[in-house]
């Protein structure tokens, strides 16, 4: 039997990804390139992601039910169109061919990097809130469209959804990241199932990423150390560009 070095790094890259995920964002960038370089076909690779993202979401949600954090029925609003836009996006997924794939992927990763450097600053004074009437709506019918895109990639989709609910819905950050959580836990509910359904999901590395994007995620909540903030954007970038080059020439 081979030593299994293919779990070994996924527990590993897991890790690391959980720990950017809550230090900066943008883990999916690293551990979904990094899945079909290790062999899977791209459909499988973007399903099995959707192991880790579950349960990363799952355990976030409950941590701030916790502290009792919540912005329902705000967010089971947005969650419900961005499910409906999620198995949309996870259809096209599994139907694109191959390369095309990777090649929007290298392109996306590419834009999400430039959103991280030149991302507007959030805004932080005390807001009111605006979650109800034609902001409502409109949020919906937004989030509809996130859904595609998260339930297609979900790559940097983190950063979109803070911005959109910071500037238009004027929720204060702490508001931000629990809407957030719960947005992006009930459509990759969707997408997920829709992914084990058609059987794009390695089990074996999907329970092996999520074990070490769960323990990265806690580590990082408790021993977060801010001046090391800039160091692993700056190296989630130049992996990312590097990646995103092989993934265009694969």
């Amino acid at each position: 039997m081979d030593f299994p070095y293919d779990i070994l790094l996924l527990i590993g890259a897991g890790l690391f990804a959980g720990f950017v995920n809550t230090m900066a964002g943008g883990g999916s960038l690293l551990t979904l390139p990094l899945m079909i370089f290790l062999g899977l076909p791209p459909a499988t690779a973007n399903g099995t992601n959707r192991v880790a993202i579950l349960v990363a979401t799952s355990s976030a949600v409950m941590g701030f039910r916790s502290k009792k954090v919540s912005s329902r029925p705000f967010s089971l609003y947005l969650g419900s169109t961005a499910l409906l836009g999620a198995l949309l996006g996870a259809r096209i997924a599994i139907d694109i061919e191959g390369t095309l794939f990777n090649r929007i992927l290298a392109i996306i990763m590419l834009f999400v990097v430039l959103l991280m450097v030149f991302k507007p600053n959030y805004q932080t004074k005390l807001l009111q809130p605006k979650t109800t009437g034609k902001t409502l709506i409109w949020s919906m019918t937004a989030f509809f469209f996130i859904g595609i895109y998260g339930g297609f990639i979900n790559a940097g989709i983190g950063f979109v959804m803070m911005l959109f609910l910071n500037y238009v819905n004027q929720m204060d950050l702490v508001r931000v990241n629990a809407t957030k959580v719960m947005v992006a836990f009930i459509y990759t509910t969707a997408a997920f199932t829709t992914f084990a359904l058609s059987g794009h999901i390695d089990w074996e590395y999907g329970i092996a990423l999520a074990s070490g994007n769960a323990a990265g995620a806690f580590f990082a909540s408790r021993y977060s150390v801010r001046k090391g903030e800039g160091v692993i954007r700056k190296v989630m970038m130049l992996m990312v560009i590097a990646m995103s080059i092989k993934l265009w020439f694969y």
